[in-house]
């Protein structure tokens, strides 16, 4: 199922599918910030790197900014 929605609510960014079901969630830091999403990821930059998550929470990749 497709990612449809991700938000950032102070420290913590949300994943939601097509039926608003939380597909999963991540902590950030205090300079962390939900970067953007597509259907099949989603970036977040957590200090000096940026993450990118499959819509089951895997880490697909990284890179330092």
């Amino acid at each position: 199922m497709p990612i449809a929605n991700a938000i950032q609510r102070g420290r913590v960014v949300y994943v939601y599918d097509e039926r608003n079901r939380t597909f999963f969630t991540r902590a950030v830091h205090s300079d962390g910030e939900l970067l953007g999403y597509t259907s099949t990821t989603v970036n977040i930059r957590n200090g000096r790197i940026i993450y990118t998550y499959d819509e089951r929470g895997r880490t697909l990749a990284t890179r330092a900014v």
